[in-house]
């Protein structure tokens, strides 16, 4: 049996679902209709296919901004693995993995797999690319958008009154801007994108989205009362994400709005002016600099138990959740703790 032959019987097990245990969303490759008028995130209709021209596209992006994400070293024709083909649909992953294509997900965009930054795709996890910025000595320029190429930018929201800043509160680390807004208030992706991760986190960020950008960062928004768009959408900047809201960890009604580049979050303020409601900056110079307090609250700390602890105190002693200590020392919440033990807290 040819190669061909047995990825194309593997491709249509996967679509019918005999893998569909964890299965990974992974969007389809069609081409952009230009001549109509741009749909919302819910109207995107399915357009015609083209082959794809991995080295052309790469080439082109490239030559659009310096950013580090172009490394000329990686070989995307290995990480490409088509998984069913017929005269409607062609599918492939940026990974040498099989998984499981949704067959719902139909978007008209093509460089979710040509960046090496993009190789990496997962519609689970928020952070999935290890990227430890303690060993990150180089300095980059990112090119947040660029009319001249189409790229836009929006604000999150209507009207960005801050609730609480990015940095440090309670003892505890708080990874994004917090900005006021009523509870159905429409949210909006902030540039041009894909909905990488669309989920619930009842301990946090309740109803949340990771959008990856075409600039090479990724924005969360956490804390929704209702989701609209679903993995896989690309979005333009302005295209409605979903409503404001209060699930998950969250005292009043806002929008928890996260900044990262490779997984490592930081100040959205050096990016935007919300007392203006605009974007202070076309290019984001990226150092070492740039994460400075998030490098400080990921180095671990400990806490040597003593008589009387538990969980509960301790978590509150730290300002982390006891999901979060008993997912870092791998342990369950029936633990029986021990005088002297070392939890990790961070």
């Amino acid at each position: 049996m040819s190669n061909f032959s047995l990825k194309v019987i593997l491709g249509i097990l996967l679509s019918i679902g005999f893998f569909e245990a964890n299965a990974q969303v992974f969007p389809k490759i069609i081409k952009r209709n230009t001549t109509t008028t741009p749909a919302t995130a819910q109207e995107r209709k399915n357009i015609e296919l083209r082959q794809f021209d991995q080295g052309s596209y790469l080439r082109t992006l490239a030559s659009q901004t310096d950013s580090m994400i172009f490394q000329f070293d990686v070989n995307l024709a290995r990480i490409q693995s088509i998984i069913s083909e017929d005269r409607y649909a062609m599918s492939w992953s940026p990974t040498n993995q099989m998984i499981r294509v949704s067959e719902q997900i139909q978007i008209d965009s093509i460089w979710v797999t040509a960046f090496e930054y993009f190789s990496n795709w997962d519609s689970q996890k928020v952070d999935i690319y290890n990227f430890d910025i303690r060993n990150f000595t180089d300095s980059l320029s990112l090119r947040l958008y660029d009319p001249r190429y189409g790229l836009d930018w929006k604000m999150p929201l209507e009207k960005t009154i801050i609730n609480s800043k990015y940095g440090y509160r309670w003892r505890r680390m708080h990874y994004g801007t917090d900005l006021d807004l009523d509870t159905g208030d429409p949210v909006y992706s902030a540039f041009d994108g894909i909905v990488r991760v669309k989920s619930y986190d009842r301990y946090g960020y309740g109803y949340f989205y990771v959008v990856r950008h075409k600039n090479g960062l990724e924005t969360v928004y956490g804390h929704l009362s209702k989701h609209v768009a679903e993995v896989g959408d690309e979005m333009k900047a302005g295209d409605l994400l979903g409503r404001g809201g209060s699930t998950g960890r969250s005292t009043g009604p806002h929008l928890h709005y996260e900044l990262r580049y490779k997984g490592v979050p930081f100040d959205p303020e050096r990016v935007y002016d919300f007392e203006s409601n605009t974007i202070s900056v076309q290019d984001l110079f990226v150092s070492k600099e740039l994460f400075g307090q998030a490098v400080q609250a990921r180095t671990a700390a400990y806490h040597k138990v003593k008589r009387g602890d538990t969980l509960g105190s301790i978590s509150r002693k730290y300002g982390v959740t006891v999901t979060q200590l008993t997912r870092l020392n791998s342990i369950s919440t029936r633990t029986v703790l021990r005088v002297g033990q070392n939890l990790r807290v961070k």
